[in-house]
């Protein structure tokens, strides 16, 4: 028998969903000069049910913060494997399950969302190289088993979650577009890559409505400051409680940092989107490992010097994306730069530390 944990208070009407209704509505675009009052009533008008999966994780639950603040309905599937129940809406419809549950079929069934958002993944670089096969099982037959049953029971967009880094391997240019070939240098990457070419032959085949987005290095509140990722996070966490914060390699190494805020931006233009293919979504800027430690640390007001490790096997030395076809077809763009958004992380880290004395 399928479970859910529901805390579904009482709704106002809603306007019934039409399965057979064509490509879905546009997100309206707030900061468009060419907002107005009819496109927020078009809007207000319409309810999408959106399923978020991973949606208890770090990205995932800021897109499900968003989704429900825009009045849509939001189901949440995920293992908690890495996120927090508390960070799921109270309005949402949540799962605890693995992409390979044999009642993943039977979930999309049920709720018959009109779109998917696919964050859940094996996300460590480090363990994909030491055990391939656990991250293909999870990311590529976990997507491809959701991916089938999102096909088989009318879901209409489906935004999938794949690296702007990874997936590009060391490469010659950088900024990198998205036309430069992939050619990534990890299983992880490997298995993002995969996806997106299964979402092609469903696009062909199907006629499936799906758009890849290749994000940078994510960062901002809700982090997992314990895992490999997060250096914004881990480095914030260390600094203030007082801790040695380990750079791996000697730092010179680049990556594009773009923050959350402007991540669950793309996911909501991309949703709105009929625009299919792969997206990158990043800053366009290189900025070492070396000096993010010194921007996190003069915003923490620590004058410690980081302790350097080994460098990770399966990295690539220089990353960063050019944004420039989600900026001319989606109209997206980053808003917060690098100092800014790490002062909002560092002041999320240091309220979550303080509440935790």
């Amino acid at each position: 028998m399928l479970n859910s944990r529901s805390h579904l208070g009482a709704n106002p009407a809603k306007v019934p969903r039409t399965p057979d209704a064509g490509a879905l509505p546009r997100l309206p675009r707030r900061d468009n000069p060419n907002w107005h009052e009819q496109d927020a009533e078009a809007w207000e008008a319409y309810e999408l049910k959106v399923m978020v999966t991973g949606g208890a994780g770090f990205i995932g639950s800021n897109i499900a913060d968003r989704l429900v603040e825009e009045g849509h309905e939001v189901v949440v599937l995920d293992d908690l494997s890495s996120g927090k129940r508390d960070h799921v809406p109270a309005s949402a419809n949540f799962y605890r399950m693995e992409l390979d549950n044999r009642w993943l079929d039977r979930v999309v069934e049920r709720e018959r969302p009109d779109a998917v958002l696919h964050l859940a993944a094996q996300i460590s670089v480090r363990r994909s190289v030491e055990d391939p096969v656990f991250d293909a099982r999870v990311n590529i037959l976990g997507s491809i088993g959701l991916i089938e049953a999102c096909r088989a029971h009318g879901v209409r967009r489906f935004i999938f979650t794949s690296t702007g880094g990874a997936i590009y391997g060391d490469v010659d240019q950088v900024p990198t577009p998205e036309t430069w070939p992939a050619a990534p240098i990890s299983p992880y990457g490997t298995s993002k890559l995969s996806v997106e070419q299964y979402l092609h032959c469903f696009r062909q085949i199907h006629g499936f409505s799906s758009a890849a987005l290749r994000l940078a290095n994510v960062y901002g509140p809700r982090q997992d400051p314990h895992g490999e990722a997060g250096v914004v996070a881990i480095f914030s966490r260390a600094l203030l409680e007082v801790r040695a914060a380990t750079i791996n390699g000697d730092g010179t190494q680049t990556r594009d940092y773009v923050y959350v805020g402007d991540v669950v931006e793309a996911f909501v233009r991309a949703l709105g989107s009929e625009d299919q293919g792969s997206f990158n979504v990043g800053t366009a800027t290189e900025t070492s490992v070396n000096e993010l430690y010194q921007q996190v640390a003069g915003a923490v007001g620590s004058g410690a010097a980081a302790e350097h490790g080994p460098p990770r096997p399966g990295e690539q030395r220089r990353s960063s994306v050019d944004y420039t076809r989600i900026r001319n077809e989606l109209g997206w763009e980053p808003k917060v730069q690098l100092t800014e958004g790490i002062a909002l992380t560092v002041d999320y880290f240091r309220t979550q530390t303080a509440a935790a004395v």
